[in-house]
């Protein structure tokens, strides 16, 4: 008989390792890329990383992310918690910022990809527009990473908050 609690405990678990994992990966990656063409002004090393933080974003960051909300709800019923108890309403509230700063951070990794590929291809730097993109990339990314960890204590803490 299949103990769907533990197997959904388990998904969760799972997906939000590669959720978390995959994000402080690619944001890695992209921040050494930047730095290197801080140094050399060359845009290959952008336009390859961008274009590896782009499909991993597609293959692992997203199918996570849907995981993540689902199963987490159905721990939720399966628990027996109820559905507005403060640490999952602070959860839901975490979840949703850091989702709130993905989204745009998926459109400008995809412009820097983009400028970055178009300027290799004309043998011409970075442009400017790709660090300024960068910088708000960077901007969003913080507070998504804070929202995470916040929700990874929650999750395990289940805090009486008030």
């Amino acid at each position: 008989m299949i103990d769907w609690y533990l197997l959904l405990k388990w998904a969760h678990i799972l997906s939000s390792t590669v959720l978390f994992g995959t994000g402080i990966g690619t944001a890695f990656q992209m921040v050494w890329a930047m730095r290197t063409v801080r140094v050399t002004g060359r845009a290959e090393t952008v336009h390859s990383v961008a274009s590896g933080v782009v499909v991993a974003d597609w293959l692992f960051t997203t199918p996570a992310g849907v995981v993540q909300p689902v199963t987490g709800l159905l721990l939720v019923h399966l628990a027996g918690f109820g559905w507005g108890e403060p640490w999952l309403a602070l959860s839901y509230a975490g979840y949703a910022l850091a989702l709130a700063c993905w989204v745009p951070v998926v459109r400008l990794q995809i412009r820097i990809r983009d400028l970055a590929g178009a300027a290799l291809a004309a043998g011409a730097p970075l442009p400017a527009e790709a660090r300024r993109l960068y910088r708000l990339w960077f901007a969003l990314g913080w507070p998504a990473f804070l929202a995470l960890v916040a929700v990874f204590w929650l999750m395990v803490a289940k805090p009486a908050l008030w």
